[in-house]
């Protein structure tokens, strides 16, 4: 999460979202649409250009989610239109694209995708501006498949384009959020500068993307070209494409036996509330032990429903949908929430929880266009222990999965989660023994996965095989404090700012972390982000020490950081805790580092790592950049260094050991070639 933070409450507004000077100058790139770089009538590659992440499939092999769709970036296919980027300067269009790259088309242009193999159903990543005075604008996109067969898909900015400082607003017309905040902009405090400084708007636009999906009336064989072409009249000025996934989706499944909502009168074409007869059928299957039948349709649902030792079973995530309008609530809800909207709720920790919940096969399309941080606009929420949460399509909501523990015994898995105003999923206070695996997230407006120990630890936890592409804010696994708690296997891209790829934090007034922290056979690919507070690059791999220090056993094994920003690995403790937190020991092991815009390891605190088989290639500055805690003792820096054998590359040099002081503050950037087999 940002530093201030979603959920039920914020964490605390501790520090502006802020931004260089000369990121203003690309506001009106972002909002016009102007290509950072382009190629006319751009011919694909023989054949379709598959890749995962952005990346050739082989790069991140049994890393990431298993998933059953294909991806193919725009930038790669047949296109009259213009590419633009790649870029990865924040508040522009490439910045937020899958690989930092994408189409933009204008009226009568097109781009042409060739299907890998047979399928019946797509999703579309785009963006298209918003309104003048904010809260976006609707444009139709023509699909077409082989000249034939054509559907036209209508695109909306009503559920992205975000403005101005943390929580952000929808309004681009806005004055600053908080003019007591200190920005980059003037380098100054508005509010307490004279003469006032202008401030350009809009102000920091972002979340740009938003993805909709399509279920096709026939199955399209591999070689087939779908072409994706805005008409003529478009009242869009110009629509931005990012990439287009391609699936072969299975009949609705039929839940024998269940407890069928449409038998209590759930109207399935969305018209009319279909929460009462969904909860009368709940009612029934937990007096007779039988599990909910959601069949193929679309049920309205605009408020939570309550759920506790029950299963709710639907047709697919294509077939059955959840679908709600936000709604205001007449006053605050006790917990804070002003507004209500879809979701499924376990009962809170304060009631004992939920046990032997059971959600599978539906998806979750919620109504939530703006961040407030006391809603409870989640798509799953509540506490829910014992319970299983599997092949969820969960769109549009505040957070997809939000857990207010304690509670334990919870598994997430194979759940497909996009377009979040806040976090994927974030297992928030004592949350125990519990697993995310296998899940894909796509397009968060902060963390992707989180565990954050606020008050209790969350403990024995483990996020495997997921991956997290394109949180446009903050980092996208994160692990605030707890105990023995692993990430493992995971893949995650394209982190855009104020935070990283993989990312341990002693903030937020989490409780220490404690026992073993595992950071294990991961892939992070252009991550190591600027971060734009601080004005310095970030890790892949992001430790940070705020709150106290970071003192358990940590081991990170077998990651690989391909093509980071700035640097592969941080460790830093804020300036004014410096001299009283750190981070004592980490050891890496197994690590492969391919392309970095700065160093290997970046050490701003005191503490110490050891390294053994740590290779490096394509490093663009001295391979440890060792600050120790900044005060520059004739003895060396703060922070230690051992080299415990085979670290290939040149990047852990003799000189360099233990602790010989090498800090450049902001060292320029050497971009790195493309990552390559190994």
């Amino acid at each position: 999460m940002h530093p201030s933070r979603s959920g039920r409450g914020a964490r605390g507004g501790r520090r502006a979202v802020l931004a260089t000077a000369a990121l203003a100058l690309s506001l009106s790139m972002a909002l016009d649409g102007i290509a950072a770089a382009g190629t006319a009538d751009r011919e694909a590659a023989a054949g379709p250009v598959v890749t995962r992440a952005a990346l050739a499939p082989d790069l991140v092999a049994g890393r990431g989610a298993t998933v059953a769709f294909d991806e193919q970036e725009a930038e790669n296919a047949t296109t009259d239109g213009t590419v633009v980027g790649p870029d990865r300067t924040p508040y522009t269009l490439p910045s937020e694209a899958s690989g930092r790259s994408a189409v933009r088309l204008t009226a009568g242009q097109y781009v042409e995708f060739v299907l890998p193999r047979d399928a019946n159903a797509l999703t579309v990543r785009y963006s298209i501006p918003d309104a003048p005075g904010g809260g976006g604008i609707t444009a139709p996109l023509d699909i077409s498949v082989d000249g034939r067969h054509r559907r036209t898909m209508t695109l909306t900015s009503q559920y992205s384009w975000l403005y101005n400082q943390y929580p952000f607003t929808n309004d681009p017309r806005a004055d600053l959020l908080h003019p007591d905040w200190w920005i980059t902009e003037c380098a100054c405090v508005p509010a307490a500068t004279t003469p006032a400084p202008e401030i350009t708007k809009p102000f920091r636009p972002t979340h740009f993307y938003d993805e909709q999906r399509l279920h096709l009336d026939r199955t399209f064989e591999a070689g087939d070209r779908v072409r994706l072409s805005v008409p003529a009249g478009s009242p869009a000025a110009w629509t931005v494409i990012d990439l287009l996934d391609t699936e072969l989706v299975a009949p609705p499944h039929v839940e024998r036996g269940g407890v069928n909502v449409l038998a209590f009168g759930a109207d399935a074409t969305g018209r009319r509330d279909a929460a009462p007869a969904i909860e009368r059928a709940i009612a029934l299957a937990r007096r007779t032990d039988r599990p909910v039948y959601l069949p193929p349709g679309t049920f309205r649902v605009d408020r939570h429903i309550l759920v506790d030792d029950v299963t709710v079973v639907g047709a697919g995530n294509w077939h059955t949908v959840l679908k709600g309008r936000q709604v205001t609530l007449a006053e605050p809800a006790p917990d804070g929430s002003r507004h209500t909207g879809v979701g499924l709720y376990g009962r809170s920790a304060a009631e004992g929880g939920s046990r032997n919940v059971h959600l599978s096969g539906f998806a979750v399309e919620g109504d939530v266009r703006e961040r407030i941080d006391s809603d409870q606009v989640n798509a799953i929420g509540g506490a829910m222990s014992d319970s299983t949460i599997d092949g969820l399509y969960l769109h549009r909501t505040k957070v997809g999965l939000w857990f207010d523990g304690p509670m334990r015994n919870v598994k997430v898995t194979d759940n497909v989660i996009t377009d979040q105003i806040a976090d994927a999923l974030n297992f928030h206070t004592g949350v125990t023994d519990s697993l995310v695996h296998d899940n894909f997230i796509r397009n968060t407006g902060d963390d992707g996965l989180a565990m954050w120990s606020d008050g209790t630890a969350d403990a024995r936890n483990t996020f495997s095989r997921n991956t997290v592409q394109s949180p446009t804010l903050a980092n996208g696994i994160a692990i605030y404090g707890g105990e023995d708690n692993t990430v493992s296997g995971n893949l995650v891209a394209d982190p855009v700012r104020e935070g990283s790829g993989l990312h341990a934090g002693a903030r937020f007034g989490a409780e220490p972390f404690t026992g073993t922290l595992r950071f294990t056979d991961n892939t992070t690919v252009r991550a190591g982000t600027l971060d734009l507070n601080w004005r310095i690059g970030l890790g892949a791999l992001w430790f940070y020490a705020l709150d106290g220090s970071i003192d358990a056993d940590v081991r990170v094994t077998g990651d690989h950081y391909l093509d980071s920003t700035h640097n592969a690995i941080m460790l830093v403790s804020e300036y004014g805790v410096k001299d009283r937190h750190g981070i004592p020991a980490v050891h890496f092991k197994d690590i492969r580092v391919d392309g970095t815009g700065n160093s290997v390891l970046s050490a701003r605190t005191k503490g110490s790592a050891t390294f053994e088989n740590v290779d490096a290639r394509n490093v663009g500055a001295v391979g440890v950049n060792n600050c120790g805690s900044f005060n520059f003792p004739a003895t060396g820096a703060e922070f230690a260094l051992t080299d415990r054998g085979d670290n290939d590359g040149g990047w852990l040099a003799p000189w360099l050991l233990p602790n010989t002081i090498t800090c450049d503050d902001r060292p320029p950037v050497v971009a790195p070639p493309a990552p390559s087999t190994w």
